[in-house]
């Protein structure tokens, strides 16, 4: 079996990202592979479905220079590059999907809150990335105790 090349780990930037990032520094130690990390941006107009009368840019702007910075300190941790380093505007499991295809990665990985019930079936990006993704998938678990 061959192995990965090319990681992409997606990361919603909670606390319980750094579960994520220590599960990929345990399990992938090799200084050679290469790693790009991302964190998918919803556009407010679509969070509030565009019914807003207000103009939301300066608020998108704060929350993508807030979520540059955090992204920032989880991928120094990895040693991620800068170029390597995505904030984007979509639909996580779609983008994460689309930059899998793009940028020829073989290992998506996501965190997992082990929802259950109408929870997984309306909310779960780490179930919707799995469908239709163009290579492996890791979910990792998130736990409360941490």
């Amino acid at each position: 079996m061959a192995t990965y090349q090319h990681l992409l780990i997606g990361l919603d930037l909670s606390p319980e990202s750094q579960q994520v990032v220590d599960r990929v520094k345990q399990l992938f130690p090799s200084p050679e592979l290469k790693i790009s990390i991302c964190h998918i941006l919803e556009p407010l107009a679509f969070t509030y479905g565009g019914d807003i009368p207000v103009d939301l840019s300066d608020v998108q702007v704060q929350l993508e220079e807030q979520a540059t910075e955090r992204l920032a300190t989880l991928a120094e941790q990895l040693d991620v590059p800068a170029e390597n380093r995505h904030i984007v505007l979509g639909q996580p499991a779609n983008e994460m999907r689309r930059m899998a295809k793009e940028q020829d990665v073989d290992l998506i990985i996501v965190g997992s809150h082990g929802r259950h019930g109408l929870a997984l079936i309306f909310g779960s990006t780490s179930n919707s990335v799995l469908h239709g993704a163009p290579c492996d998938v890791l979910a990792v678990r998130i736990t409360e105790d941490d």
